[in-house]
C-alpha cells in the first residue's frame, strides 16, 4: 500500500468499471479512502468488495450523475460516512453512434446531460466540501474528442461518432478551465484528462477480437492513429488522475492533459 493519498476522501464517479474501477482501485492502495458513485448497483458494490479485499478502503454509493437531487443525496451520504471530501475525479459519461446532421435531438440531449452537465452536478455539489476541508483536487474525463476533429479518413477507416459526444467533451474542457480559475482562493485544483484509445469494455464490447478471431477496429485504430505502439490501458489514464489528485501535482492547475499514445502529436 502507498501513501500518496493517505486519509483523503476520493470520489470517484463510474467508478464499476474500465477507467473509474482501475482508479478507484489505485487510489485505495495509495491510502484513500474511495467512494464509489454510480448507477449500477450489484457491479458498484462487486469493486467495493474487490477494495475491501485488497485491504483497501471504499463503499458504494448509488449515484446518477444525470440526476440532480441524486448527486446531491450521493453527496450528503459520503460526507455522512467519511466525513469530509478530498478528491473528486468526475469520471462518468458515455457517447453515442449517431452521425451529424442525423443525431436524434433525444440522443443529443442525454450525451450534453450526462457528460456535462453531470460534471457541473458533482462538481457544484462537492465544492463547498472542498472548500470546508481547505482545498482539494478535481479531475474531470474529457477526451480527445474535445481537441481533434473527426476527419473523413477516420469516418471511412473508423466509422461514425456523434456530435454530441465533441461538444459535451469541448464543454467538459470549459467547465475545467473557469473551475481552475474559481478554485485558486480556495487551494483548490481543477484539471482535466484526455484518454485516447483506451481498452475499456465499454469501448470494445469486452474484448479487441472479433467472434471470427479477426481484428478487432481498436488494433486498427493503433496502427493508423499511435506513435506509442500497442494499446492504452484503463490503468494509464488512472496513473494520470492519481498524479493530478495528489500533492506532487501541487502546482498544476487548469490543464488538459491528454493520454493518448501520441494520437494529438500524429493526427
Amino acid at each position: 500500500m502507498g501513501e500518496r493519498l493517505q486519509s483523503k476522501v476520493a470520489i470517484v464517479t463510474g467508478g464499476n468499471s474500465g477507467i473509474g474501477e482501475a482508479t478507484a482501485h489505485l487510489f485505495a492502495r495509495e491510502g484513500a479512502k474511495v467512494v464509489l458513485m454510480a448507477r449500477r448497483r450489484e457491479r458498484g458494490q462487486a469493486v467495493e468488495e474487490a477494495i475491501r479485499d485488497a485491504g483497501g478502503e471504499a463503499t458504494f454509493v448509488h449515484c446518477d450523475v444525470g440526476d440532480h437531487d441524486s448527486v446531491q443525496a450521493a453527496v450528503t451520504q459520503a460526507v455522512e460516512i467519511y466525513g469530509r471530501i478530498d478528491v473528486v475525479f468526475n469520471n462518468a459519461g458515455g457517447g453515442a453512434g449517431s452521425s451529424f446532421p442525423n443525431e436524434p435531438i433525444e440522443e443529443w440531449q442525454r450525451v450534453i446531460h450526462t457528460n456535462l452537465t453531470g460534471t457541473f452536478y458533482v462538481s457544484q455539489a462537492v465544492w463547498p466540501h472542498l472548500v470546508a476541508a481547505g482545498g482539494g483536487a478535481v479531475v474531470n474525463m474529457s477526451s480527445l474528442a474535445a481537441q481533434r476533429g473527426f476527419s473523413p479518413a477516420m469516418k471511412k477507416e473508423f466509422g461514425t461518432t456523434s456530435s454530441s459526444y465533441y461538444a459535451a467533451k469541448a464543454g467538459v474542457d470549459a467547465l475545467t478551465r473557469y473551475m481552475a480559475g474559481i478554485g485558486g482562493e480556495n487551494n483548490i485544483r481543477v484539471n482535466c484528462v484526455r484518454p485516447g484509445q483506451i481498452l475499456t469494455p465499454g469501448a470494445t464490447g469486452g474484448t479487441i477480437n472479433d467472434a471470427d478471431g479477426g481484428h478487432h477496429v481498436f488494433e486498427r485504430m493503433f496502427d493508423f492513429a499511435q506513435i506509442v505502439q500497442g494499446p492504452g490501458y484503463p490503468e494509464d489514464v488512472a496513473n494520470l488522475v492519481l498524479f493530478l489528485s495528489c500533492d506532487e501535482s501541487r502546482f498544476i492547475s487548469g490543464e488538459m492533459i491528454n493520454v493518448d499514445g501520441g494520437v494529438a502529436a500524429k493526427i
